[in-house]
């Protein structure tokens, strides 16, 4: 997608509005016009990067992942490389018992009913996949974490 179609509007937009004042407020905004674009860019990368995250969390597989081309972003579904039921071709005989309150109960049994799924394979895929992201270091979900690549 490209972004600089969107920086540049909302910089015309800004000189447009200048036009209505002197002199000084169209060199005022004409300065403020050029000082915006990089900082727009970050700020709609984090709005992407954050919409990544969201969409990820609603797959029932796979993840949405930002990936810069040049200097514009697109989003990229990765299918995870496991199976149905998270187990990764694991034979499901362990057993755990799992207290948790009734109103945690009923999202995870409304979270599994959304997806098609039994409540024990969510459950599994969910762990799993908590398990792996876990498996690289600490996961921070601030609003400034952007993850890709970039490619030129």
């Amino acid at each position: 997608m490209n972004i600089s179609i969107v920086i540049d509007s909302l910089k015309e937009d800004l000189s447009d509005v200048a036009e209505l004042g002197d002199e000084r407020a169209a060199g005022v905004a004409r300065r403020l016009s050029e000082m915006l674009g990089s900082s727009l860019r970050l700020r709609i990368l984090d709005v992407l990067s954050q919409a990544a995250l969201e969409l990820s969390g609603k797959l029932p597989s796979g993840h949405v992942e930002v990936r810069l081309a040049g200097q514009d972003p697109e989003f990229v579904y990765v299918e995870d490389e496991r199976s149905d039921d998270g187990g990764a071709g694991e034979e499901l005989s362990a057993r755990i018992t799992l207290r948790i309150p009734d109103r945690l109960k009923e999202s995870v049994e409304q979270a599994a009913t959304r997806e098609g799924i039994s409540v024990n394979t969510w459950l599994v895929r969910t762990i799993a996949r908590s398990v792996e992201r876990g498996a690289g270091g600490p996961t921070h979900r601030g609003g400034r974490r952007m993850t890709g690549y970039g490619q030129s």
